[in-house]
């Protein structure tokens, strides 16, 4: 597509506010450890501000912030204030680059909420930007509620502060009120006084336009959340808006092969599950079942898809079931070295159409049964699971398992922080020869036998205490992965089951392309 302008700029630079507004969403909150982890990713993907938090909140949270701003990031770290000089002395005492000044704007602010005066508010914001600038502080004031504010009274509040010698000011649609032409007025106001940030919500599903409405008015900055969390509707997606600038318009922001990873380590941080139709880092971004589409995207991967996976760090993905093709079949069949004549091909597709029309996903392990079915061929298990216990009672639930590998049997342990995940690491820990705990987190290596948890879904598909789950899970080994699903009134066999079937699958695609090589040699 032929490229439009939005901006003069070549970049446009991102803070992210994951780690602060995003942390106000009901539900959410994060160790400090997992404040460094999401933190060290942002930096990696080039994100150029992070506010690390709002070190007037506790003390516990001022240690999280600490340990932010002493990662040595390239980004510069900043802290959440209010109007009131002890907030600036916390962020002082925690070694954050800046502040983020946030002060009231609109009249509803001012007077209902703080009981101050507009005067008032403009002589304080001026003396806490001395303030901090005086102790060595970058600073961005935020008028809070600004879209909803009095115009002449905004310009003059954040005019006063970049007078005061703060670095920006910032627009926000604290509440998520405003529409773009709301926010090309007041942002076009805002960047003749100088650099202007933008601050956007998604209550009315405007996050991202007005976003782009702001740029073309004239700010340079943008605030946003990784996958869009926040309170309420949530904050703008810090990853759409970087694609969008990008594809779009051209205009650089962060690395955007870093973007996937990005919101896996975001989404296992916060618990917030990616949505399987969301832009960017949704499992159906990237994944086409139909026919049609499959049989298009196969011949040009441009034909259904704005920007290739790779771009954000993703790979495309063909999903089987009642719209499936026979393209697409045979694709999925390829990707694990399975060839099959064209008489057999159709019966395949036929049956893959078959079980889609019951409603159950196709997942790779059924495709591979049904393909040697068909071929009349007779699997040989590499992984099979013998017995498996678990319990949850007391402190440490824990689980056994006897797993039979090859000609041996083996029989192992683990702990967790439930009796899935307990029965997970006793799949690891068998897998590695011994009783003990392997303690990996989501991979397991001995003997050559590693693999990675990449996706884990549960779905109840009865009703009552006594209902059948299905457990999905996606693993991968090298560059070869596999879906597999399993069903049991049981949670914890059922999630056994489906890991062990599909380090099964895995092995045997291996030992598959092995014997297919001129020359190879099986290991002991």
């Amino acid at each position: 597509m032929t490229r439009t302008t939005l901006t003069d700029l070549d970049e446009v630079q991102l803070l992210d506010t994951t780690l602060r507004d995003g942390e106000q969403m009901p539900g959410v909150s994060l160790t400090p450890g997992e404040k460094v982890d999401v933190a060290r990713e942002l930096d990696a993907a080039g994100v150029h501000l992070i506010e690390a938090g709002s070190a007037c909140t506790s003390e516990g949270e001022r240690e999280a912030i600490r340990r932010v701003a002493d990662e040595g990031l390239d980004a510069t770290v900043t802290s959440f204030a209010r109007g009131v000089k002890r907030d600036v002395d916390h962020a002082l005492d925690c070694g954050v680059d800046g502040v983020n000044l946030v002060v009231p704007a609109s009249d509803k602010h001012v007077e209902t909420k703080v009981g101050s005066t507009r005067d008032e508010v403009v002589e304080t914001t001026v003396e806490l930007v001395e303030y901090a600038k005086d102790h060595g502080l970058w600073v961005e004031v935020l008028g809070e509620d600004g879209s909803r504010a009095d115009l002449d009274y905004l310009d003059r509040l954040l005019g006063a502060g970049l007078d005061a010698g703060a670095d920006r000011i910032c627009y926000c649609d604290t509440v998520g009120a405003a529409d773009p032409e709301r926010t090309a007025e007041v942002v076009s106001r805002l960047a003749a006084l100088g650099p202007t940030s933008l601050h956007t919500h998604d209550d009315l599903g405007f996050g991202l336009a007005n976003v782009h409405a702001g740029l073309k008015a004239g700010a340079d900055t943008v605030h946003g959340t990784v996958l869009g969390v926040g309170e309420r509707a949530g904050n703008v997606a810090l990853e759409e808006v970087a694609i969008a600038l990008g594809e779009s318009y051209g205009v650089d922001t962060v690395e955007l092969e870093r973007l996937y990873r990005l919101c896996r380590t975001v989404s296992e941080a916060t618990g917030v599950a990616l949505p399987p139709n969301k832009a960017v880092c949704g499992a159906n971004a990237f994944a086409h079942e139909s026919g049609i589409h499959t049989d298009g995207t196969l011949k040009d991967g441009t034909m259904y898809e704005p920007y290739p996976p790779e771009t954000v760090g993703r790979e495309r993905r063909l999903v089987l079931g009642k719209h499936a093709g026979r393209a697409g079949v045979k694709a999925a069949l390829a990707e694990h070295d399975v060839a099959v004549d064209d008489d057999e091909l159709r019966e395949v597709v036929a049956r893959v159409k078959e079980l889609g029309e019951r409603g159950k996903r196709v997942t790779d392990a059924d495709l591979l049964a049904i393909a040697d079915d068909v071929r009349g061929r007779e699997r040989e298990r590499h992984v099979e699971l013998v017995d498996l216990s678990a319990t949850s009672g007391g402190n440490l639930p824990t689980a056994s398992v006897r797993l039979r590998v090859g000609d041996d049997e083996r029989v192992a342990s683990g702990t967790g922080a439930g009796p899935v995940d307990a029965g997970l690491e006793a799949v690891r820990a068998a897998l590695a020869g011994d009783e003990s705990d392997s303690g990996a987190e989501g991979a397991a290596d001995h003997d050559g036998v590693a693999f990675d948890l990449d996706s884990y879904h549960v779905d109840a598909i009865t009703g009552g205490t006594d209902a059948v789950v299905t457990v999905e899970v996606d693993l991968s080994r090298g560059d070869r992965s596999v879906s597999v699903s399993a069903s049991d009134a049981d949670i914890t066999r059922a999630s056994v089951v489906g890991m062990v079937d599909g380090l099964d699958r895995l092995l045997a695609a291996e030992a598959g392309a092995a014997d297919a090589e001129p020359g190879a040699v099986a290991d002991d």
